[in-house]
C-alpha cells in the first residue's frame, strides 16, 4: 500500500458525497443537521463539499443525527477511517524526491504551535549536527540515494524553526537513540554537546529516558504529534499519517507516559554530558 495524493482526495470526496446523499435522503437541510449535531452550518457545508475532512467522531455525530440504519452507518464509518488514515511507503517518497518530504515537514512544523517528538531509535533531523546528519542520510539499505545535498540544505534550514518563540517543542529520546554509535566518537561527542545547547532554548524541552529506568511498556515506533490535528508514525517501510482525534489523544497519552518516566531539564543535560565525555574518551583511545 502506498500513499497517493489523488487517491486521498478521492477518498475524501467519496465520504463527502455519501454524507451529502444521506442528508438529502432524510429531507434535512444543512442548517437543521448542524443544529442536531452541535456543529456550525458552515462546517456541515465544508464537510459535504469535501473542503473539510471530518473526524470519525464528526461522522458518528452526523450519522446519529440522521438516524441511518446500522449497515449504512458501518459502511460510512469505514469510509471515514480510510479517509483519516494515510500511508506513504519509502519508495513513493523517493520517487517524488526526498527533498519534497523535507518541505512537507517544514509545512507541518509551521502549522503547529506544540510539536512532540518521540525518538526511540535515532536523533531526529531538527537536532542533528551536519556531520551526524550526513551519516544518517547514508543508510546501508536505501532504495535510492536521491539528492543528498539538497535534502541536507533543507533539513538544516528547517532547524531555524526551533528558535521560533511562538512555538513549543518537546523531544523525548531514549538513551539508545541518543547513544546509538552512528558516527565516529568525536562526531558523537559534538552531537551530544549540540543536544545540550538546543535544550537550553526556552521553547525547547529535551527529555531523556535512561536504560536504568524500569519500564512496563516498550518504545516501538518513532512518532511526532503536531498540535492536536495530526500524528505521523515512522516505520521501516514508510510513514503512517493519523488525523482522527482518538488516535491523536492516544499518542499524546503515550508521550506523557514516557515523559513521566524521563529525565528533563538539568537532569537530562547532566546525563547527556556524561555521554559526551564517554564519547570523547573513546575518541582519544581511537587516536592512540
Amino acid at each position: 500500500m502506498s500513499f497517493d495524493p489523488q487517491q486521498a482526495g478521492r477518498d475524501r470526496l467519496r465520504l463527502a458525497s455519501a454524507l451529502r446523499a444521506l442528508r438529502s435522503a432524510t429531507g434535512l437541510s444543512g442548517e437543521r443537521l448542524a443544529v442536531r449535531c452541535g456543529m456550525s452550518q458552515s462546517k456541515i457545508s465544508r464537510i459535504e463539499t469535501g473542503r473539510t475532512l471530518p473526524s470519525i467522531l464528526d461522522v458518528q455525530q452526523i450519522l446519529e443525527a440522521l438516524g441511518v440504519d446500522a449497515a449504512t452507518a458501518d459502511e460510512v464509518r469505514r469510509l471515514a477511517e480510510v479517509a483519516n488514515t494515510e500511508y506513504e511507503d519509502v519508495r513513493t517518497s523517493v520517487r517524488r524526491g526526498r527533498h519534497h518530504r523535507q518541505r512537507e515537514l517544514a509545512a507541518l512544523e509551521a502549522g503547529a504551535d506544540h510539536i512532540r517528538h518521540f525518538l526511540p531509535t535515532m536523533i531526529t533531523g531538527l537536532l542533528q549536527t551536519p556531520a551526524y546528519m550526513r551519516q544518517a542520510m547514508a543508510p546501508t539499505v536505501d532504495p535510492a540515494a536521491g539528492d543528498t545535498a539538497k535534502m541536507m540544505a533543507i533539513k538544516l534550514e528547517r532547524q531555524a524553526v526551533l528558535h521560533d518563540q511562538g512555538k513549543q517543542f518537546e523531544f523525548l529520546l531514549t538513551e539508545s537513540a541518543a547513544r546509538w554509535h552512528l558516527c565516529r566518537a568525536s562526531v558523537m561527542a559534538l552531537q551530544m554537546d549540540h543536544l545540550i545547547s538546543i535544550s537550553k532554548l526556552p521553547q525547547v524541552r529535551v527529555h531523556i529516558l535512561p536504560l536504568r529506568q524500569r519500564m512496563t511498556d516498550a518504545p516501538f515506533n518513532t512518532f511526532v504529534i503536531y498540535g492536536d490535528h495530526l500524528v505521523t508514525v515512522e516505520l521501516f517501510s514508510g510513514q503512517l499519517i493519523l488525523r482522527d482525534p482518538k488516535d491523536i489523544a492516544y499518542y499524546r497519552d503515550l508521550f506523557d507516559y514516557f515523559v513521566d518516566r524521563s529525565l528533563s531539564g538539568d537532569e537530562a543535560r547532566a546525563e547527556i554530558e556524561s555521554w559526551s565525555e564517554s564519547f570523547r574518551e573513546k575518541s582519544m583511545q581511537d587516536r592512540d
